[in-house]
């Protein structure tokens, strides 16, 4: 599928009923289904497998453990592209820790289809050193701290925030407004591909122009936020106090705000979500500029986080996009536009 096309109205096959990006059934019809990820849409999941354009397709083998995703019938392991990019996962008998693997790797998915949808390049980790691949782990079986965090095309998950509790503990510790696992999935992805689109190509000096030099050392950085937290002011420059501790993580921060915010807008897109007569959101941003993007996402978040009080909750977006940021965002949405690719959520036998 081509760049720029985004697929956010998901249907039945059989009945047309709207479904989930990971539903694995119709609820209205009950037809078993699964996400042929080329095409990004859903299609019909028979356990015998589904002829797509010459093509068989089956379940993937993780669906017991919620895999929505139909893979090509030569993948040799029988899982789907996303199962494969997991490079490390709990033992097969580590049961509690696979039942979080299972809601750790709905994000996971998640992403994915975005990136697919922005026509960023994905590479697996099993195909090429330093590819992209994803440990997840959980601090809670696996008899060690785990860290997030990224490494060489190498994303590491703790399992345990997919814990409501746990989470929101270290939230509240940290004094993070907003905590989530697809926000860590968003964010050390936003590493990996600064390492791939920015370091090692001719965005780099721009880059550090807008957000610092990324070759200071990361270890007196965290030292130094920790011990003494953000700088006065910080709010002139960044998107959070976690972005203002070193340049990598000021990028990691506006990046995954960049996927945060589009997701959402074509979101609202596919459900026809209009404010008056001069907010509707659009399907893709592909080919629009960043200035575009926040007039569309200022009053639609202003609005969520409108229906959020409405219920009792917390704002949805409780951040603030000064000049600054928004000129750090419009260099993500440059990269990413500058970076498409025929992307195809397939890949060969592993």
């Amino acid at each position: 599928m081509r760049y720029g096309r985004a697929v956010r109205q998901f249907s039945c096959p059989r009945c047309s009923s709207a479904l989930a990006v990971d539903s694995l059934t119709c609820g209205a019809c009950g037809l078993e289904v699964g996400l042929h990820p080329p095409t990004r849409t859903v299609r019909a999941a028979p356990e015998q497998g589904i002829d797509v354009d010459g093509t068989w397709w089956f379940r993937c083998a993780n669906r017991r453990w919620d895999c929505s995703w139909l893979t090509a019938g030569d993948s040799g392991s029988g899982q789907c592209f996303s199962c494969r990019l997991t490079r490390t996962r709990p033992s097969a008998d580590d049961t509690l820790a696979l039942e979080k693997l299972a809601t750790a790797s709905a994000s996971k998915r998640r992403l994915l289809v975005q990136l697919a949808e922005l026509g960023l390049p994905v590479t697996p980790w099993y195909e090429r050193p330093g590819g992209l691949g994803f440990d997840l782990l959980s601090s809670r079986t696996n008899g060690s701290r785990v860290v997030i965090g990224h490494a060489n095309g190498i994303v590491t998950i703790d399992l345990a925030e997919t814990l409501d509790a746990h989470r929101e503990q270290l939230r509240v510790s940290l004094g993070e407004p907003y905590r989530t696992m697809l926000g860590h999935f968003r964010h050390e992805v936003g590493h990996y591909y600064q390492w791939v689109l920015v370091e090692q190509t001719g965005w780099i000096d721009e880059c550090r122009e807008l957000f610092g030099d990324e070759r200071a050392s990361y270890a007196d950085a965290i030292a130094r936020h920790y011990r003494t937290g953000a700088p006065r002011g910080w709010t002139e420059g960044y998107i959070s106090e976690y972005a203002t501790m070193h340049p990598w993580e000021d990028f990691a921060e506006c990046w995954a705000h960049y996927l945060h915010m589009t997701d959402t807008l074509t979101t609202a897109a596919a459900a026809a979500m209009r404010l008056g007569d001069e907010v509707v959101p659009r399907a893709t941003y592909g080919d629009a500029t960043m200035a575009d993007v926040l007039t569309d996402w200022r009053p639609v978040s202003t609005f969520l986080d409108s229906a959020n009080r409405a219920m009792g909750k917390s704002d949805l977006y409780p951040f603030a996009i000064v000049e600054q940021v928004a000129r750090k965002l419009d260099f993500v949405h440059r990269v990413v536009q500058a970076s498409r690719v025929e992307q195809v959520l397939v890949t060969s036998s592993s």
